[in-house]
C-alpha cells in the first residue's frame, strides 16, 4: 500500500494550480478539515468547521486561498500514515473528504454497465451463468446503445420493441428512460478515505470495484468540486433481487472517496470532469492483475443532469450531498476459471486514478473484519463543540 501513498502518486499532476480540501484524523481533536498542498496539510477549522459548511461559500476555492490556515503536518508524512496497517496516533492520517453530506449514487449511467446489470438480473446473481446470458442478451438488444439519448422518443420506441420481444429490464428503464437511478450509497461520515480497507460482505462470491467520479454539491444544488470514488458492489446480491440493492451497496467500508475534493475554480471545472478518463487497477496477493478504465465522455447522462435529478424542488439536502456518477467499467476477466468472471479476493489492492484528481488506493477485506464505523455525527458534533467551533 505504501507505494500508492506517495505524494507524487496521490496529488493531481497540476497540484500547484489545484485547491484540494480533505479531512484528517488528529488524535485528541477528531476529524479536522484541511487544505492539502505539496508542502503541507493546513488547518481550515477557523474558516469552516465542516466540509459541508465550506461548500456553501459562493466560491469556496477563493475562500480557502484567502484563509491559508495553520500548517499541521508534512503532506508526505500524512499520506504515509494513512495506510490502514501503519497508522500512528502521533501523526494525522487522511479520512474521506466529505462529512455531513448525504452520500448518493447514480446507477446505470453508461451503456457498458447497463448491459452488465441486465446480465446480472438474468443470471440471478450466478457468476457461472453470466457468459451464456451475456451472449443471449447482446443477441437480442445488441451491444451499441450509446447513440440513444435517455428519455428521447427514440428510446421510448426501443422500449416498445424490447417489451414486445420480452427483453425489457428494470436496468434498461433507468439506463435509457427519462428518470435516472439515484440511490443512497452510504450514510454521512461512513465513507473511508485513501489508504483504508474497503469492505465486501463475507457472504458475497461475485463482487467488484466501481471506479467513479464523485461530485461535491452544496445545499442549493451547485456543484462545487469533484473527487474520486470506489462504489464497491456485490453483483450476486443485486442480481438475485433489485430489492437487495441496499445490501449490495451499503456495507461497512463499502464506500471509498478521496483522496481529496478538488474545488472548482478557473483551473478546473465541470467541463474538466466531463473529459476525465479514470484508470483502475486491481492487484491480488497471488499475483493476479486486472486493469480497467472509465471515460466520462461516454456517459449517457450529463453530470449536471444527474445532479439535477438528485437534488431540486422534490428533494432537498440541507447539508449538501456527494454524488457518484456511475461507471462504464464492468469486469468480465476470468479470475478463478473459465466463465467465472472477476470477483474480489481478500488482500486485493484497488487504485482509481485520473491526472487532475490524483489517486485513490484501498485494500479489500470482508466488511466484518475491517475497522468498524463508530465515528458518527454525534461524535463529530461533540468534538467540534469541545474545540469551540460550533456557533
Amino acid at each position: 500500500m505504501q507505494e500508492h501513498l506517495q505524494a507524487d502518486a496521490l496529488l493531481p499532476e497540476d497540484h500547484e494550480d489545484a485547491v484540494l480540501i480533505g479531512r484528517v484524523w488528529q488524535e485528541g481533536l477528531g476529524a479536522v478539515l484541511v487544505q492539502v498542498r505539496a508542502d503541507g496539510v493546513y488547518d481550515l477549522s477557523r474558516l469552516d468547521a465542516t466540509c459541508s459548511a465550506l461548500l456553501e461559500h459562493d466560491d469556496p476555492a477563493a475562500a480557502v486561498r484567502a484563509h491559508g490556515g495553520e500548517r499541521i503536518a508534512d503532506t508526505q508524512a500524512v499520506l504515509k500514515n494513512s495506510a490502514w496497517n501503519a497508522r500512528h496516533t502521533s501523526q494525522p492520517w487522511l479520512l474521506a473528504p466529505c462529512d455531513l453530506q448525504a452520500i448518493k449514487a447514480a446507477g446505470v449511467t453508461f451503456v457498458a454497465s447497463m448491459l452488465e446489470r441486465v446480465i446480472e438480473e438474468q443470471a440471478r446473481g450466478d457468476a457461472g451463468r453470466a457468459e451464456a446470458v451475456r451472449a443471449a442478451v447482446v443477441g437480442v438488444i445488441g451491444d451499441n446503445l450509446a447513440s440513444i439519448r435517455p428519455g428521447s422518443a427514440e428510446a421510448a420506441k426501443l422500449k416498445e420493441v424490447l417489451i414486445a420481444q420480452g427483453a425489457w429490464s428494470q436496468y434498461l428503464e433507468v439506463g435509457i428512460g427519462p428518470d435516472a437511478e439515484i440511490f443512497t450509497k452510504s450514510q454521512p461520515l461512513s465513507a473511508v478515505g485513501t489508504g483504508a480497507e474497503v469492505g465486501i460482505h463475507p457472504g458475497s462470491v461475485w463482487n467488484n470495484p466501481e471506479p467513479e467520479i464523485v461530485l461535491a454539491i452544496d445545499s442549493n444544488g451547485r456543484v462545487k468540486g469533484a473527487a474520486l470514488g470506489n462504489d464497491v458492489n456485490l453483483r450476486d446480491f443485486e442480481g438475485r433481487s433489485a430489492l437487495l440493492l441496499g445490501k449490495a451497496k451499503d456495507n461497512n467500508a463499502s464506500c471509498a472517496i478521496g483522496p481529496f475534493i478538488r474545488l472548482f475554480d478557473d483551473k478546473f471545472g465541470i467541463d474538466d470532469v466531463r473529459r476525465c478518463d479514470l484508470a483502475m487497477r486491481v492487484t491480488g496477493e497471488e499475483g493476479f492483475t486486472m486493469e480497467g478504465a472509465s471515460s466520462l465522455s461516454k456517459i449517457s447522462r450529463d453530470p449536471l443532469d444527474l445532479a439535477g435529478q438528485a437534488i431540486g424542488e422534490n428533494h432537498q439536502y440541507p447539508d449538501g450531498l456527494v454524488l457518484f456518477l456511475g461507471t462504464m467499467f464492468a469486469p468480465t476477466q476470468d479470475r478463478h476459471g473459465p466463465g467465472q468472471g472477476f470477483t474480489h479476493v481478500v488482500g486485493d489492492t484497488v487504485t482509481v486514478a485520473t491526472p487532475r484528481l490524483g489517486r485513490l488506493a484501498n485494500r479489500v477485506n470482508h466488511s466484518d473484519k475491517v475497522t468498524p464505523w463508530t465515528y458518527g455525527i454525534g461524535a463529530l458534533m461533540r468534538d467540534l463543540g469541545r474545540r469551540g467551533l460550533l456557533a
